[in-house]
């Protein structure tokens, strides 16, 4: 494996060179190693899957895949272990940034090319970033609202938001681009303060209950992924008052996001691709010698009630 011929002792080398044939044969073989933050987030399932299925189509690749429990100590230390094996590559996606700055130094200082998918990190020790725009993706939610609410210069209402993890580059883009749309909106009001669900959906019904308890008047939810907005459309649906509020979400995957807004139940999502696949093909290049993008910024598109129909039917879901 390239990786682990580096470093390597004059002796292991001469050994080497009376296995030559075996050393050939093995020349293009590579184990990777991918460090995912949780998989219990629907998008992280997607992302696995598009992952593995990527590696399926790769008869020279093994793909090791550390669950880290959505807990940053647990991250560090499976990519440490990486480390430990000598891995050809490492492709992480994050919990935080900065969590996760210092092993991935520690693995590019050890040789070993470094993939950063989805959110980053606080240092430019790595080969490439693959990811989606947040925000340009809260920048297209921004403008979809903004036009619910009436229009640029006309715009009046209230708005919930819901934040992601604070910890993450991701959520902040968001929320930046979203209020873009709402710089110059003098009749808009955002209710809360960086309430973080921290993507999950049980979190994010327990924020917007306590926002129903407290504002009789509000207009539309932003979550910062579909699951925190529907959890937000289950209590207020709970309260009797999700007829009233427009809910906007970001990930569009077909089985939730999309069909979501198909039934109503979100007025909109906004694609969020994940990196799984394209991380991978673009490590195999790397590894095999091309020059790669120092980022690869993957696109979006809006999802609503008159395209999600027919998304649902390209994935078989109707």
């Amino acid at each position: 494996m390239h990786r682990r011929q580096f470093g390597k002792s004059l002796c292991a080398a001469a050994l080497a060179i009376t296995t030559s044939a075996t050393a050939l044969m093995a020349a293009d073989d590579y184990v990777i190693g991918f460090s995912q933050v949780t998989t219990v987030e629907p998008w992280r399932v997607q992302f696995n899957k598009d992952l593995r299925a990527e590696a399926a189509l790769h008869d020279n690749v093994e793909l090791l895949i550390a669950d880290a429990n959505d807990r940053t100590e647990k991250q560090v230390a499976d990519v440490e272990n990486f480390i430990r094996q000598e891995v050809d590559a490492i492709l992480i996606s994050p919990k935080e940034s900065a969590g996760l700055t210092g092993v991935v130094e520690q693995a590019t200082d050890a040789g070993i090319p470094v993939f950063v998918l989805d959110r980053n990190v606080d240092t430019d020790k790595f080969v490439q970033w693959v990811g989606g725009d947040n925000e340009l993706i809260g920048r297209a939610a921004g403008q979809f609202a903004l036009e619910k609410l009436g229009g640029a210069g006309n715009a009046s209402g209230t708005i919930v938001e819901i934040w992601g993890g604070l910890g993450t580059q991701a959520a902040h883009d968001r929320a930046n681009g979203f209020h873009e749309a709402f710089a110059d909106e003098a009749g808009v009001t955002f209710l809360l303060d960086q309430q973080s669900g921290d993507w999950k959906q049980d979190q994010a019904y327990d924020i917007m209950s306590t926002a129903l308890r407290n504002y009789e008047d509000i207009t539309m939810v932003y979550g910062h992924n579909d699951p925190m907005a529907y959890g937000a459309y289950l209590a207020a649906k709970d309260a009797g008052r999700a007829d009233d509020i427009l809910f906007i979400g970001v990930d569009a995957l077909p089985g939730e996001g999309v069909t979501w807004v198909a039934n109503g139940e979100l007025a909109a999502t906004f694609l969020y691709p994940t990196p799984g696949a394209e991380g991978l093909r673009q490590a195999l290049a790397y590894l095999g010698g091309a020059e790669v993008e120092k980022s690869v910024v993957m696109g979006t598109e809006a999802v609503t009630s008159d395209n999600a129909d027919e998304i649902l039917k390209r994935n078989g879901l109707k």
